[in-house]
């Protein structure tokens, strides 16, 4: 199947062989390195600077090095990076299995500050990063970008990559700080696209209030209506495996179609321009809540793993594959043309430094506007945490690279200078901050947090599979009994004082009432002859 896939993308174009035996050298050769990859992973997971990112990182650099020798520098088209490719086939699983694994109770108990650090920090990020490009690089004669150019490198670079600290993190150990960062992830991929994508609409050489005020609300008006979607796929995939209960006769047919909805909600995204990020994200958080408690037991262990298998395997493409395209010589001979190579270091520095300011512009000050709604010290982010947080978003990797090629170049090729310096200074900047601070991340976050793997820095643990239920620990009567018990200050007073409780209570009471019954879940399928019951799911522990 992989190896199809591979063969699919040969033909689409990606691997720039023409004929069909330089197409399978290539398909072999692409397979390999991905075993290595995992090989190396695995033999360096202990290492203090290493991780499976830069691993992969390493090798398509060396690969890359390699085939340059033995074409005596004449191919530089290997492997021609397609923001397609990366879009439709590589980026869904990845999120989607974001959403379908990630432990709903943190990631909703601390989502005000997660949405905080994601959209508005991302915005402030956005707009640091552009004001200081058109203000430096409208000085420095790189090439004809304009305004919607710089305003393009602004969300181009506010796109973070955190799989490295995520790797380090455990989110057992430090549920707070790892659902902050992990949540902050996906929401700051999504706002960036959405925030690239609406700029291409508008004639930004033309900027008024008006302009400003209709991008507002089309950016509003792509984030709500794509997580509304992602949310409505993921509840018709529920109702229509509870009700036909496919998996009666063919568990297979169960878990096709999850995967056949899950990337269907991406694709209609894709197709009504609105953010398919943000879909596929809420459409694996409403399948891991209602649609994998209605199929079979089987069919749940299959697709946990399927889906992280995938997502594993797509992550390690990325880095290899942006490792080897980051020796394109054509775009390198281009941005050397039009200026000398300690002006393009110079670019790439200043873009550098201003990733690092972007972040530190919105991490701290947001994280003291978070910490002054906080009731207790367990619940507000601390300074030591502040600095992992700003740490974990300097990191630049495969959607900065995908925007990037999308803005300034057609088809992979570019044949304008100032399109040419963007795209060598943004593979630089990935390539350093993934590289250096990547390495520095591990021994970082051992000197800031040293008692991590042996205390909980702030919240109880959540439970260590998708067993748990969406919004509480508690389960069945014993929810119920603690509910009765429990004298409540009125709904008023609740929200005022505590109000992600608040909703977290309510919005239970609701899902009980009305989504499972509906919707199924736990607790709410109904008993058939081998049909999916709880009763299953505690006899397999």
């Amino acid at each position: 199947m992989g190896l199809g896939l591979v063969a699919h993308l040969v033909r689409l174009g990606v691997l720039s062989s023409t004929s069909d035996h330089a197409s399978v050298v290539s398909i072999n050769l692409f397979v390999a390195l991905l075993c290595a990859c995992i090989v190396l992973g695995h033999l360096l997971e202990e290492n203090r600077w290493v991780n499976e990112s830069i691993t992969a990182l390493i090798i398509g650099l060396c690969t890359g090095v390699v085939i340059l020798l033995t074409t005596k520098g004449k191919s530089s088209h290997i492997l021609v990076f397609s923001e397609d490719l990366f879009f439709i086939y590589l980026l869904p699983p990845i999120i989607f299995n974001a959403g379908f694994q990630v432990k709903k109770k943190q990631f909703f108990r601390n989502f005000m500050t997660i949405t905080l650090f994601g959209a508005v920090g991302t915005m402030i990020s956005f707009f640091t990063i552009s004001l200081g490009a058109i203000a430096i690089f409208s000085r420095m004669n790189i090439g004809t970008l304009d305004v919607g150019d710089f305003l393009a490198i602004g969300a181009i670079f506010s796109a973070t990559d955190s799989v490295c600290t995520l790797q380090v993190l455990n989110q057992d150990e430090t549920p707070l700080l790892y659902s902050l960062v992990f949540g902050e992830g996906v929401v700051n991929d999504a706002t960036s696209v959405v925030l690239f994508n609406a700029l291409q609409n508008f004639d930004l050489n033309k900027i008024d209030v008006a302009v400003v005020l209709k991008f507002l609300g089309n950016f509003c008006y792509l984030f709500l209506s794509s997580t509304f979607l992602g949310v409505f796929a993921g509840l018709l995939s529920a109702y229509i495996i509870k009700k036909l209960y496919i998996g009666r006769h063919s568990t297979d047919r169960e878990v096709a179609l999850m995967m056949l909805m899950a990337y269907l909600s991406y694709m209609l995204a894709e197709l009504l321009d609105l953010s398919g990020i943000l879909t596929v994200f809420f459409c694996g958080i409403v399948m891991s809540h209602y649609t994998w408690h209605n199929v079979t037991e089987s069919s749940r262990v299959t697709t946990k793993h399927a889906f992280a298998t995938l997502s594993f395997i797509a992550e390690t493409f990325l880095f290899l594959y942006v490792g080897m395209d980051a020796l394109d010589i054509e775009k390198w001979e281009f941005a050397s043309d039009s200026c000398s190579p300690g002006k393009s270091i110079g670019i790439s520095s200043i873009l550098l430094g201003l990733v690092l300011v972007g972040r530190a512009a919105f991490v701290f000050p947001l994280s003291f506007l978070s910490n002054l709604t906080k009731k207790t010290p367990l619940e507000k982010i601390t300074w030591r945490q502040q600095i992992v947080i700003w740490w974990a978003g300097l990191m630049r990797g495969a959607v900065s690279i995908a925007l990037a090629y999308n803005k300034f170049t057609r088809s992979g090729h570019t044949q304008l200078h100032g399109n040419a310096i963007m795209i060598t200074s943004t593979i630089t900047v990935v390539l350093f901050s993934t590289m250096v601070f990547g390495m520095m991340t591990k021994p970082l976050i051992r000197f800031l947090l040293p008692a991590c793997s042996n205390t909980v820095t702030s919240e109880p643990s959540s439970p260590k599979s998708l067993h748990s239920p969406l919004l509480t620990s508690m389960q069945g009567s014993d929810l119920e009994t603690a509910a009765a018990n429990i004298v409540r200050p009125s709904s008023l007073r609740m929200l005022l004082s505590k109000p992600t409780h608040t909703v977290h209570y309510y919005w239970r009471k609701f899902d009980d009432a009305l989504m499972r019954p509906m919707f199924g879940g736990r607790g709410f399928v109904p008993f058939s002859p081998g049909s999916p019951t709880e009763q299953s799911t505690h006899d397999g522990r």
